[in-house]
């Protein structure tokens, strides 16, 4: 059975002392980590109350939400994070890992990626990202398949008449020009992340 650890006391007397300072989020973080995921979620949300755009308070919360199976909540509560602050790792990690979690597959390789845009030479996640677009690509859940305004245009240019081989055809080699093209990006950020001035 989880229970209470110095660290725990520490902070916790802390918070006491000043319930209106960010130290809620390492006392979420805290409870956390000592399996009190009930405690870490109440105190990351009261603290949240206060400071509503507290992004450390914000990603304390998401973990431990994510450590209940909530990925949903996960999601819902670091969407601003990701899109204000989208070289913040560890939410990137977290709603990306939910997204899988949940079988949104498109989802989650659109936040891997930009985890390894952030750190391109992450050797898991750049083997996560193949694998996962290997799969997005049998199971043809990746944008270029589902995007509906391209899906408008190909029906506009009459490429809707094309026979079922023709267009995976044409979506193999789509295929490919992305690839290689992301390929490409990836040696370009390499290129820039080794000759940049200490």
């Amino acid at each position: 059975m989880a229970k209470a650890t110095p660290q725990i006391f520490r902070y916790l007397k802390k918070y006491q002392e000043d319930p209106r300072s960010r130290i809620f989020a390492p006392l979420a973080e805290a409870y956390r980590k000592a399996g009190l995921l009930n405690e870490a979620v109440e105190i990351a949300r009261e603290g949240l109350k206060m400071h509503p755009t507290f992004v450390g308070g914000k990603v304390a919360l998401a973990r431990a939400l994510f450590d209940k199976q909530l990925y949903e909540e996960v999601l819902s509560e670091l969407a601003s994070v990701v899109r204000d602050v989208p070289d913040n790792l560890l939410a990137q990690r977290l709603v990306a890992d939910s997204a899988l979690m949940m079988g949104r597959l498109a989802e989650a390789l659109s936040h891997y990626k930009m985890l390894l845009y952030f750190s391109p030479t992450d050797q898991e996640t750049m083997k996560l990202v193949a694998e996962l677009e290997i799969q997005a690509y049998e199971k043809g859940v990746l944008v270029l398949q589902t995007d509906p305004a391209a899906a408008e245009i190909a029906s506009a240019k009459g490429l809707s008449g094309f026979h079922a081989a023709d267009i995976e055809a044409k979506r193999k080699a789509w295929i490919r020009k992305v690839e290689a093209l992301q390929q490409m990006l990836l040696k370009v950020e390499k290129y820039r992340a080794h000759s940049s001035p200490d």
